[in-house]
């Protein structure tokens, strides 16, 4: 007799019904496994046959076959134990059938019966709100993570024996619950704070306009200047997370394996900083099946890229497509998919090989050309997707002597809330325009205007410092977010002034250093 379980899988961030067929028949005895199953599936057949055995039944011998359906689509992960195992045994007449009926299981299976946690178990759980089916059976340490789906009864288990006396007894047995607005609440808390940062005055006003408009950000500095100190508070002072983008970015670290085991719910707006040594399927994702990579990771998040020029020139050109458009394509042989990876870049490097050009206090033996060939690491392309460059001087003694604590992070994220608010009124009916980063030229045209002295200053800037011509829609832009920091309709000449301030690279700065 054919049993039906019902299991489920993710694709990308989505997931997917999966249908366990299991079938008992006369025959020689075999364990057949079908359904385009990955490595981890095939070697189910040890850990559920063991699971069976140690948890005290004695399987017929017969000849077993097992199918995946849809069976077009490959099935990874070790998530098929529990359902294939409960399948078997309703096949073997060992538990009543009807037990199974609209439940869906997720679990892998230890050789004694005990059940460890799973990945992709949030995409399955809204999968199975959505398709109807009321209860899902999880590992322990799954629970929290599933039951952030409102409407889902969600049944924690710890071993295939503890599974099979709930279902006998499902009535008597009350599903977990989670209070998901207390949860989100409590972890949407930093620990790092701007109040922390000594001196940097110039770093930290750029840091609040680049959070303000959503605008990524290049420092130059020396060794020890406190750069990834900086980098590391951005996410403390950007706009706080809506529920709704929490569980999308949960969605990707869940799917991914990273969601750490103490948080169900990633309330925290993510830091993400990988080595220089990473490759591009690290910085955009790959795999046979596809997994999410930094730049998903850092979703709705900051991307943090330190010693920017000692990255591979093949993993910054793959950036620019998801700087651009706020999603990544990864395309196989066998499938394609995108994953979101709407993020802040923030990139931190040298003002030179050894690090001390612009250090008073400490000498530089690097030549004009390797300091030239060392800034032109950098791709112009790249550039033309960094608003804002600005140069982080080393502190001297007095200001790291310094007691007095700087502006906290909750006053700066106070105005940046309130220009991200203005954005959003002025493009509300602009689709998939939030902030004053994501305009185009055409949209630049429409949305911002100057009067003919603002228009003079940026020409004049433009001959004087040598400034290329990617740079004029930059600093109209920055212009246009430093006028909403201070909640001004129009953009006025101080506004352009220091938003020309922001645009280091774009002229030879290492010059004046030597």
């Amino acid at each position: 007799m054919v049993e039906k379980v019902i299991s489920a899988s993710y694709f990308g961030i989505n997931g997917f019904l999966v249908e366990v067929e299991v079938d008992l028949s006369h025959g020689l005895p075999g364990y057949t496994l079908v359904g385009l199953p990955e490595t981890a599936v095939k070697e189910s057949k040890e850990r559920v046959l063991s699971a069976i055995k140690n948890s005290g039944f004695q399987l017929p011998v017969k000849k077993i076959v097992i199918n995946l359906a849809p069976a077009d689509i490959k099935k990874e992960g070790a998530g098929f134990d529990l359902p294939i195992a409960l399948g078997i045994l309703a096949s073997a007449g060992l538990i009543e059938s009807y037990i199974l009926k609209n439940k869906a299981f997720l679990g892998e299976l230890s050789l004694d019966g005990k059940l460890r946690k799973v990945k992709g178990v949030l995409p399955v759980a809204l999968l199975l709100k959505e398709k109807g089916i009321d209860n899902l059976f999880v590992p322990e340490e799954n629970a929290k993570e599933a039951a952030l789906v409102d409407g889902l009864n969600v049944y924690p288990v710890k071993t295939l024996n503890h599974t099979i006396e709930i279902l006998k007894n499902e009535k008597s047995l009350e599903p977990f619950k989670v209070d998901k607005v207390s949860i989100f609440k409590v972890l949407s808390t930093y620990k790092e704070d701007f109040k922390d940062v000594k001196g940097q005055v110039h770093a930290k006003r750029a840091l609040e306009i680049a959070a303000a408009g959503g605008h990524n950000v290049l420092m130059i500095g020396p060794p020890g200047s406190g750069k990834t100190m900086l980098a590391r508070r951005v996410p403390s002072i950007l706009p706080p997370l809506s529920l709704e983008e929490a569980l999308e970015v949960t969605k990707i670290h869940s799917v991914s394996g990273t969601l750490p085991p103490d948080k169900p719910l990633l309330a925290t707006r993510p830091f993400r900083s990988p080595h220089h040594t990473i490759s591009s399927a690290g910085m955009i994702g790959g795999g046979q099946i596809p997994k999410p990579g930094e730049v998903s990771l850092a979703h709705h998040g900051v991307l943090f890229l330190d010693e920017l020029p000692e990255f591979k020139r093949d993993v910054l050109e793959v950036l620019r497509q998801p700087l651009e458009d706020g999603f990544v394509s990864i395309s196989r042989a066998k499938t394609s998919l995108s994953y979101p990876s709407r993020f802040m870049l923030i990139a931190a490097m040298n003002p030179c090989p050894c690090g001390y050009l612009t250090d008073r206090r400490r000498e530089c033996r690097c030549t004009a050309n390797e300091i030239r060939r060392y800034t032109r690491k950098i791709s112009g392309p790249l550039l033309d997707r960094i608003d804002i460059h600005i140069e982080v001087p080393a502190l001297s003694p007095e200001e790291l002597k310094d007691k007095e604590e700087g502006e906290p992070s909750e006053r700066i994220k106070e105005r940046v809330i309130k220009a991200r608010e203005i954005q959003l009124e002025r493009y509300k009916n602009e689709k998939g325009i939030y902030s004053n980063s994501h305009l185009d030229s055409g949209l630049i045209k429409k949305y911002i205007e100057i009067d003919g002295e603002c228009e003079n200053l940026i020409l004049k800037a433009m001959e004087t410092l040598g400034l290329s011509a990617r740079a004029y829609s930059r600093i109209l832009k920055l212009s246009r977010t430093i006028a909403d920091l201070e909640c001004s309709k129009h953009i006025k000449p101080h506004h352009v002034a220091e938003a020309i301030n922001y645009r280091t690279l774009d002229r030879e700065y290492w010059l004046s250093y030597i």
